[in-house]
């Protein structure tokens, strides 16, 4: 499969059980966001004649990063860029980020975002977007946001990651969300077996059932999709946010 000719792609490979990493093509050129294996990567590139540029990490988990050696291995001049506070738990990194850092990468600018939560020094990846080349904000989110879900609580508190999605929830509402795991569909079961009614949510999965059953994944989603249907966006305060994380840890469909 070749990718579109176009200016601006960013590219799905699905891996692993429920894992997506996302390609981002700008011309002959690629980054690689959360790379948890190699191999399909590296396949897909070779197949596109693109170089890979740079690999995005946002945090530490074995499942985002364990592909990265063996890019790094085929395109050694990769820059691997990822959170500073997280130098001692994801290696080869060649540019350490900071929170508000801003930097360039393809021509875009690149916002970092420090959203703790799933884990103490997760960041996300937030690119303002261009009204003359028609292009949405983009999010690439990691683990912290999902569609109508977010991270469990791997290390850090309810209030860590109630401020963090409220960070999220202030991009402009047409900001695309690229996230690494495709959990729609779960999530808005859940979210429906609280609130059947709700006919945002009734209607978001309609529609992600049947996206699934095609094939296609059901992301990205944007912040106002998440704004209407996702529980843990809507909490009102961190309590909230609390109860209906320990309520989706222990729910089975």
């Amino acid at each position: 499969m070749e990718p579109e000719k176009q200016d601006f792609i960013i590219h799905p490979i699905p891996v692993l059980k429920d894992n997506i990493i996302w390609i981002w093509v700008k011309g002959d050129q690629a980054v690689v966001v959360d790379p948890a294996i190699s191999q399909p990567v590296i396949s897909w590139l070779k197949e596109n004649e693109l170089k890979l540029t740079s690999v995005l990490q946002t945090h530490h988990h074995e499942d985002h990063i364990g592909g990265t050696e063996d890019l790094l291995e085929v395109w050694p001049s990769s820059s691997v860029i990822a959170a500073k506070r997280d130098l001692d738990r994801i290696p080869f990194q060649t540019h350490s980020v900071e929170d508000n850092e801003i930097f360039i990468l393809l021509e875009e600018e690149i916002k970092v975002l420090e959203v703790p939560g799933h884990t103490r020094n997760h960041i996300s990846f937030y690119l303002g977007g261009s009204k003359i080349r028609k292009m949405h904000p983009v999010l690439f989110s990691g683990d912290t946001l999902f569609g109508a879900g977010c991270g469990r609580l791997f290390e850090g508190s309810p209030s860590q990651m109630f401020n963090s999605l409220n960070r999220l929830k202030s991009l402009p509402n047409d900001t695309k969300i690229f996230c690494a795991h495709e959990y729609t569909e779960d999530n808005l079961k859940w979210a429906k077996s609280i609130y059947p009614e709700d006919s945002n949510i009734r209607s978001r999965l309609e529609k992600v059932i049947k996206q699934r059953s095609k094939g296609l994944q059901s992301l990205p989603s944007t912040i106002l999709e998440e704004r209407k249907s996702n529980l843990f966006f809507l909490s009102k305060n961190s309590a909230e946010f609390a109860k209906l994380r320990l309520h989706k840890d222990n729910w089975t469909n």
